[in-house]
């Protein structure tokens, strides 16, 4: 039993630190923009219910850790009142409304109100962008950096090999070497072209994409079977592969039913037994394609020289990367709206909390990364125009603009309890997906 229970605590422990640290940056975002547009805050809580900890810092704000540690929040004047108005002379009451967040002019609240989505995002431009700075990007030429083991032979590349021709095709880049790779039937063996040490020679070497998991998906039949990242399958069904391709295809014929892989692990071998599952992938073009999949990810056995981008070029890749994850995050969620693809693909709390997991389980690098992708996923949650979050505000906002008045008092109570009930019913809806769908 101990490591069942080891299990669930490290889990609800990285589930813990991963919301903590993205509930943090969007309230922060909220308190210092509010800060600076005149709105005093009197709570900023990481967590709900009693108070573990607390200071007051010399602008009067409450800095807080509560012990549910499931969100947080920010508590700016006269958020209890909406008229936030005391006894006092007319210039006081003026000097303190303006504090407020009811009190404050409407480019102040509606800044204060877009700021944590905007640092939400921000944090992920920043973690991804940092992310290629550390790891580098794609080189332009076919240069061998890293090679990871396998158990086919020959191998005769090495690092700070260059890859010139490939079976015969010419591979002046990294781009001409991928196309050569795509030209070309996959064989045990082919052979490299490369220049070493300022000469020319051919090699034999196997063929580029081996059967080889560069990673492992959480909630993944692999994962649930063991597999881990640097595992190579030689063999699918007693039928023996040697391309990553081979291993595709023979999932997606499967059709669902149950797969026998053997697996090469730093030398040795073994059985692993796993039922593919049915995933709707985004594609490059847009939209979405359903297949069989085991949950692993393949890509070239040895690694391309990275070379190391400028600031500026880090920052745009990261904010790529950003608008990415929400561009297909929009896109599915209009696709399962639509029925195109399963609604199993929204995932509730549970579903976050075992990801969370696995990926803190990988390391801290994938842990990281996995916070910027669920920030990214909170920020644009929050965008909504659902009353109770970021994007209702600003639409009430919206209409005080147009109409030169906020919605009623009564308006605004049915409003957010209609919005409190969608959200309630949604992660229901959510969990529901989390317990029963595979």
């Amino acid at each position: 039993m101990l490591p069942s229970f080891g299990g669930f605590f490290f889990t609800i422990a990285a589930f813990v630190v991963a919301l903590s640290v993205i509930v943090a940056v969007h309230e922060y975002g909220h308190y210092i923009v509010g800060r600076w547009s005149g709105i005093h805050a009197e709570v900023f809580s990481i967590g709900f219910g009693p108070v573990l900890a607390s200071r007051v810092d010399r602008r009067g704000t409450r800095w807080q850790i509560a012990a549910l540690p499931f969100g947080g929040y920010v508590k700016f004047a006269g958020d209890a009142d909406a008229a936030s108005v005391t006894s006092a002379g007319r210039e006081a009451d003026a000097a303190r409304r303006r504090q407020t967040m009811h009190g404050a002019p409407l480019w102040a609240r509606s800044a204060t109100v877009a700021a944590g989505p905007a640092f939400n995002f921000i944090m992920s431009i920043l973690v991804f962008g940092g992310f290629f700075l550390v790891n580098g990007v794609a080189g332009d030429k076919a240069l061998v950096g890293a090679i990871s083991p396998i158990p086919a032979t020959p191998q005769e590349l090495r690092t700070g090999d260059r890859i010139v021709a490939l079976q015969g095709i010419d591979t002046p880049d990294r781009l001409a070497l991928l196309a050569a790779i795509d030209r070309l039937e996959p064989a045990p063996t082919l052979t490299y072209t490369v220049e070493r040490n300022g000469v020319r020679q051919d090699i034999l070497a196997p063929w580029p994409r081996q059967p080889l998991a560069s990673a492992v998906q959480p909630q993944s039949a692999a994962r649930e079977a063991g597999l881990r990242a640097g595992d190579v399958i030689v063999a699918v069904n007693d039928a023996l592969v040697f391309s990553f391709d081979q291993v595709r295809d023979l999932v997606g014929e499967s059709g669902g039913a149950p797969l026998s892989l053997t697996v090469w692990r730093d030398g040795r071998t073994f059985e692993a037994s796993m039922t593919p599952r049915r995933v709707d992938l985004p594609l490059a073009e847009g939209g979405f394609e359903t297949r069989w999949l085991i949950g692993i990810t393949g890509g070239v056995f040895f690694e391309g020289q990275a070379r190391t981008p400028g600031v500026l070029e880090a920052a745009q890749l990261g904010a790529s990367q950003t608008w990415f994850i929400a561009s297909t995050s929009l896109s599915g969620l209009w696709h399962m709206i639509q029925g195109a693809i399963s609604s199993c693909n929204l995932r509730g709390p549970i579903g976050i909390a075992e990801t969370s997991g696995a990926m803190a389980s990988d390391g801290l690098a994938s842990f990281i990364w996995f916070i910027a992708v669920l920030s990214t996923a909170v920020g644009l949650l929050n965008l909504f125009p659902i009353p109770i979050l970021d994007g209702g505000h600003l639409l009430f906002h919206a209409w005080e603009a147009v109409t030169g008045r906020p919605p009623s008092d009564g308006a605004l109570r049915v409003l957010m309890a209609i919005g409190l009930a969608f959200l309630a019913t949604l992660m229901l809806f959510a969990i529901g997906n989390d317990l029963f769908c595979p």
